[in-house]
């Protein structure tokens, strides 16, 4: 396949899947409303390999911007970087749209504009812009640092074990802060989807912390690969 298809098609699975499951908890009358963290912790992890057994030979499964760029930043090989980014925002856009598609009559039931957006999109538990930062910096150094240092391969059947495990660890352990986004177009994509799509009752889609979801994982993502790429040698 494709490896631009592929990273475009698998990200929006990623957002429908985990995007989704984040719906069917929080949403009223939803048959998982109220089923907690847990539940959208390791829907979440399933949500990312369920693609990435699918597409890891096509693509190597990125779908997240800031794995993108950490990656290159290590290789030097910035050729396919602008393609999989622009991929990986649209897909996660339909990804959200699907999401409001199939649980519209729920959104309609939901009448508290922040539940609303959090369907879609990260926000803290306490807003703190540094400590926020610092959150996503270290929930996205622990994802790149894993894979790579792992030497995951998203075409295999173990480096996509790897894959689920980090990603549920990251949610258990370290997303209580602000809800791990520790992927900009996870977070960036469907907050772009919930200002333009007609919710009943929606608020604002909170752009003023809408950087820190972008920032924070791209500069874990970039420190994470290059600790990962100067360690390996003695793994």
């Amino acid at each position: 396949m494709n490896p631009y298809l592929a990273e475009f098609i698998g990200t929006g699975m990623l957002i429908l899947l985990g995007d989704g499951v984040v719906a069917n908890v929080i949403l009223n009358k939803t048959k998982g409303n109220g089923s907690g963290w847990v539940v959208i912790t390791m829907g979440w992890a399933l949500a990312v390999f369920v693609p990435a057994t699918i597409f890891g030979a096509a693509s190597g499964a990125h779908f997240n911007p800031a794995l993108t760029i950490a990656i290159a930043v290590n290789s030097g090989n910035w050729t396919q970087v602008p393609g999989y980014i622009l991929c990986q925002f649209a897909g996660a856009f339909v990804g959200a749209f699907l999401v409001w598609l199939m649980y519209k009559d729920h959104f309609d039931q939901t009448s508290d504009p922040g539940t609303q957006l959090g369907v879609f999109s990260t926000g803290p538990a306490i807003r703190n812009t540094a400590l926020n930062l610092v959150s996503e910096i270290i929930g996205t150094f622990v994802l790149v640092f894993t894979l790579l240092a792992c030497k995951a391969d998203a075409a295999t059947k173990a480096g996509n074990f790897y894959v689920w495990a980090v990603i549920c660890t990251i949610g258990m352990s370290l997303g209580g802060t602000t809800g791990y986004a520790i992927n900009p177009a996870r977070d960036l994509g469907p907050r772009i989807a919930h200002a333009l799509l007609p919710i009943k009752g929606k608020g604002g889609s909170d752009w003023g912390y809408s950087w820190l979801p972008v920032i924070g994982p791209v500069i874990g993502a970039i420190l994470g690969g290059i600790v990962a790429k100067a360690v390996m040698p003695f793994i």
